[in-house]
């Protein structure tokens, strides 16, 4: 069943149980400096402890120290940069909730959860999304890859902010969808190939022969071990296959790029970036195209670690030409396809009337133990 936008615009005031709430989650990025410690303590807590054996009381001074050099990079190094994540991100929304009105009306609303930056905390947005009344909500985390580092952290967020806002016997909440992760779907791998084959087009095609032209696909770098969970490696390596498939027969030298956070003591994925490009530059590259395909949103990952690369590589292979190339960010057609990825299940709540949760039922089964 779908809504044509003009029968739902007469009935503004549609009912509660029809409508749905679309929680978009993102890492989010600090824009004051003074937040740096506090984002590094969240940061930790939710990502390093599930790969790196800190104990936690450690966390506080840790934070405090990365910050330091987080001011350093961005204040100093980069000329007071602030990361333009946030700001992709509403955009980001904004997109989805147009293409999705577009079909569904007001009866779909779409917000915006950062896993570490207040005032977007996912328990601050769905108090929110409790308080204008919605019971069914599509867990959206606009994350490329599903992992322990993505999704997973979205999940544990999700699920204690629901914890801290349960009253009364029966949970407010009636139905919930989730959506994990799009490393896979074709329009996206489709699109990205298109974006590296129209740069190089614009760019180098008229200078630099194909097989002189080497790509790096960029992935997000993934921890070997992460504690037994699901690393998101899996994942990353398909998405790079995928991607490669569709430019290798005109462009002959690809590589992964793993953008790694070098942590020491954990082993990370390889070849890392800076190792991905020089390779290729050793086969013969005379130009190098980077595109991060393991991200969806510009951050300072993007950013400023792909610059630091190029500068080193411009700094050894002053002939090679670097080219750096932006996330799909708010492109039209990926706001087309990560709306229509919400679709079917947007439609899957709107069918459902939703089940009313029993709170007490779970501390009570809690309490009993199974015999031999």
């Amino acid at each position: 069943m779908v809504a044509t936008p003009e029968k739902v615009s007469q009935s503004n005031d549609v009912a509660a149980q029809d409508r749905v709430a679309v929680l978009l989650m993102g890492y989010g990025e600090v824009e004051s400096y003074e937040d740096f410690a506090n984002y590094n303590e969240q940061a930790l807590n939710l990502l390093t402890a599930k790969f790196a054996p800190v104990p936690s009381w450690i966390y506080p001074p840790l934070a405090k120290m990365l910050a330091v050099f987080d001011l350093h990079e961005w204040g100093h190094q980069h000329h007071n940069f602030i990361s333009p994540h946030n700001e992709i991100f509403e955009k980001q929304r904004a997109g989805i909730e147009h293409q999705l009105q577009h079909q569904w009306g007001d009866r779909v609303k779409v917000f915006k959860a950062f896993n570490f930056c207040a005032p977007h905390l996912p328990s601050q947005v769905l108090a929110q999304i409790k308080a204008e009344g919605f019971s069914k909500v599509l867990i959206y985390p606009l994350l490329v890859v599903d992992s322990i580092f993505t999704s997973g952290i979205a999940v544990e967020q999700v699920n204690q902010a629901l914890r801290e806002l349960r009253d009364g016997e029966s949970h407010w909440l009636k139905a919930q969808r989730y959506i994990p992760s799009f490393y896979n779907e074709p329009e996206y791998i489709e699109l990205l190939a298109n974006l590296v084959e129209e740069k190089i087009a614009e760019e180098l095609a008229d200078a630099y022969l194909p097989s002189e032209i080497g790509i790096v696909l960029m992935n997000h770098g993934c921890p070997h071990k992460a504690k037994g969970f699901t690393s998101g490696i899996d994942e990353s390596e398909a998405l790079y296959e995928l991607v490669r498939e569709k430019l290798i027969h005109r462009y002959p030298l690809i590589s992964v790029g793993w953008l790694n956070h070098d942590t020491p003591l954990i082993e990370w994925t390889q070849p890392n970036t800076k190792l991905a490009a020089t390779n290729l530059i050793a086969l013969g590259a005379k130009a190098i195209v980077m595109m991060p395909i393991g991200f969806a949103t510009e951050n300072h990952e993007t950013l400023l670690d792909v610059h630091h690369i190029i500068h080193a590589l411009e700094k050894r292979h002053s002939d090679v030409r670097c080219v750096q190339m932006a996330c799909v960010n708010d492109h039209p057609e990926f706001m087309k396809m990560a709306a229509h990825w919400a679709n079917h299940q947007i439609e899957a709540l709107l069918e459902t009337s939703g089940v009313s949760v029993n709170l007490n039922k779970a501390a009570q089964s809690g309490h009993h133990h199974h015999h031999h």
